[in-house]
């Protein structure tokens, strides 16, 4: 056994089930609700944006949620399979055709909407 599949084993039950995390990819809206502790009460704070990035794989991936607060934006990045996030839900499917996102933080007003993955992608003859 090589040093990466040992790496990998000694992960493996660290990784989170794919019930727990629900399927989201670039683009979606998603809220996370992520464990707060403060102290010894633990309460769950929700953030919710839109993911525009995603990183890693395995025990180290994470994402990138960006979110608008007072016309300001913020970005967070969350490690997936963290115990401090207590589930991941989504909201709206969000049309992306590319990987990264990062053309969003230039964006101000309705541009900044992505396209409705339901809404489909119109095709032109």
């Amino acid at each position: 056994m090589n040093r990466h599949e040992l790496i990998e084993s000694v992960t493996q039950d660290q990784l989170k089930s794919s019930e727990d995390m629900s399927t989201h990819t670039v683009g979606d809206t998603i809220d996370v609700h992520v464990r707060i502790i403060e102290g010894e009460k633990e309460r769950i704070q929700v953030f919710q944006g839109v993911v525009i990035a995603e990183k890693g794989r395995g025990i180290n991936r994470t994402m990138t949620v960006r979110r608008i607060v007072a016309n300001e934006g913020v970005e967070r990045v969350f490690p997936v399979h963290s115990p401090r996030i207590a589930k991941i839900e989504v909201v709206r499917r969000g049309d992306a055709r590319r990987a990264k996102l990062y053309f969003l933080r230039n964006r101000v007003g309705k541009s900044r909407r992505l396209r409705d993955q339901r809404r489909g992608l119109k095709h032109f003859s």
